[in-house]
């Protein structure tokens, strides 16, 4: 049976500071090959769920560069996974800039529709949302200091795990 547990968005704010400015070298560095930011975003999660989901095709996992799910490291593919989970691991909604809170995660796109950025809410106090992400390394960065046409906002739900 799934049990629904609380996503630990301290946890996740705490990683991103850790690693925001570094590489975690238990994950590799996605930098050479169209950039690092959703796989930092996702090492983010797990650090604020501890759980992965292991399906083959549409799961959420990274066990080494070549074995991992497009999920771990592709900005669309987060995308469709958080939104779309109905199993184990972390799940979202799409939601709106006032709804975000520290541990959320931001995709920044084009006028086309394409998502490119995946940076991750640090805070939103007094309305100001600053944010971490890797390939330009930044911490507590203003995301009105970023140039993008639209932007889509994650707000973490929740987790499940197997019981």
């Amino acid at each position: 049976m799934l049990k629904e547990i609380p996503y630990d968005r301290s946890a996740a704010v705490k990683y991103a500071e850790a690693w925001a400015l570094k590489r975690n070298p238990r994950f590799f560095n996605f930098d050479g090959m169209g950039g690092d930011c959703t796989n930092f975003a996702s090492q983010c999660i797990y650090a604020g769920c501890r759980i992965m989901n292991y399906a083959p095709t549409y799961g959420w996992f990274y066990i080494s560069q070549n074995n991992r799910s497009a999920s771990w490291s592709g900005v669309e593919f987060l995308y469709r996974f958080l939104t779309g989970n109905r199993s184990v691991g972390p799940y979202a909604e799409e939601a709106g800039m006032e709804a975000l809170q520290p541990g959320d995660l931001i995709q920044l796109g084009t006028p086309e529709g394409h998502f490119y950025h995946t940076p991750v809410v640090l805070s939103t106090e007094g309305g100001n949302i600053l944010v971490a992400a890797h390939t330009f390394n930044t911490l507590y960065r203003p995301l009105s200091d970023y140039s993008y046409y639209t932007a889509r906002c994650l707000h973490m739900k929740g987790v499940r795990r197997w019981e």
